[in-house]
């Protein structure tokens, strides 16, 4: 059986915003079994705190923000991506600021730095949401949706009208060693032209050519290039299971999305919490592993 997970010990990780600009660090702390994954604003009266939960999700234009009129917690992605690839249950995590660090656009700072303080399983089930039927929210234009599959994975598509981007595609079955080597290290991208207006409006602020992939009409603008010859799909990728952190309990089912960002994947994640008849709550064991086929990979129940 699958137990639930914290980390060992304080993890911290110190950086700018990108759209603030301002400093910003995070302390990633154990927390209890049944505990769930929180933000705190130790800056704030009163340290308040938010859910990870898609119903805590008040905005999702350019990056995912949780909370409220009263506080927010902005750029939440990258971070809750790693928990997601080390199946994390149980954080607190602490942050100095409205916005998570940026470190380097990927989320290879907050894998590292969880991965290097280890883990602990704890004396408590790991309760699952294991589709299975379709849960599909989008149109032809964009789309997500979720199919029965006896672990996570991903299949990600993006369609840019650009030279160096176009149309790609990935396809990965998610867990600690495939997450490290494909996705933790892609970084998130954006246009020059829309530089100026961004910043007109008080966004991207701490961004620059250090914190993200930057296109100019035709090119790469990074002096040393891309990590992955389709980085930006692989940033997408890492990105939707960021996102798909606020389900609240980790997935077991294939997730399929198409030009789909922070908007779609927040309102398919309500779809599933809203649709339980298409999605059992399972703690793995004997009877749910009998089921899967003799070819599942080990690591999926190990």
């Amino acid at each position: 059986m699958f137990y639930q997970r914290t980390i060992r010990k304080v993890a911290e990780v110190k950086g700018i915003g990108l759209h603030t600009g301002q400093p910003s660090q995070l302390r990633f702390c154990p927390a209890p079994a049944d505990a769930g994954i929180h933000f705190v604003r130790r800056d704030l009266p009163g340290e308040p705190s938010v859910a990870v939960d898609a119903r805590q999700v008040s905005a999702t234009s350019l990056a995912t923000v949780l909370g409220g009129e009263a506080f927010s917690v902005s750029t939440v992605e990258h971070c809750l991506s790693a928990l997601a690839a080390f199946r994390i249950d149980n954080l607190f995590i602490e942050l100095e600021g409205p916005e998570i660090p940026i470190c380097d656009g990927s989320s290879k700072a907050f894998a590292e730095a969880i991965d290097a303080v280890g883990f602990v399983d704890q004396e408590a089930a790991r309760n699952y949401v294991y589709i299975t039927e379709p849960i599909y929210y989008g149109d032809a234009d964009k789309h997500a949706y979720v199919v029965p599959y006896n672990g996570l994975r991903v299949t990600c598509t993006i369609d840019f009208p650009h030279p160096v981007i176009g149309e790609q595609s990935i396809d990965i079955d998610v867990n600690e060693v495939t997450y490290m080597k494909e996705l933790a290290s892609a970084r998130t991208f954006g246009f020059l032209k829309d530089v100026e207006m961004m910043r007109a409006r008080g966004q991207a602020l701490g961004g620059s050519l250090e914190n993200a992939i930057v296109l100019d009409e035709g090119q790469v603008m990074n002096p040393h290039g891309l990590r992955f010859p389709d980085e930006f799909v692989r940033h997408k990728a890492l990105d939707a299971l960021g996102d798909l952190v606020t389900l609240g309990r980790p997935m077991m089912g294939h997730l399929v999305l198409y030009k789909a960002g922070h908007d779609v994947m927040n309102k398919l994640i309500r779809q599933i919490i809203g649709q339980p008849q298409s999605f059992r709550s399972i703690e793995l064991g004997s009877d749910i592993r009998r089921e899967w086929p003799a070819d599942t990979p080990e690591w999926v129940y190990s």
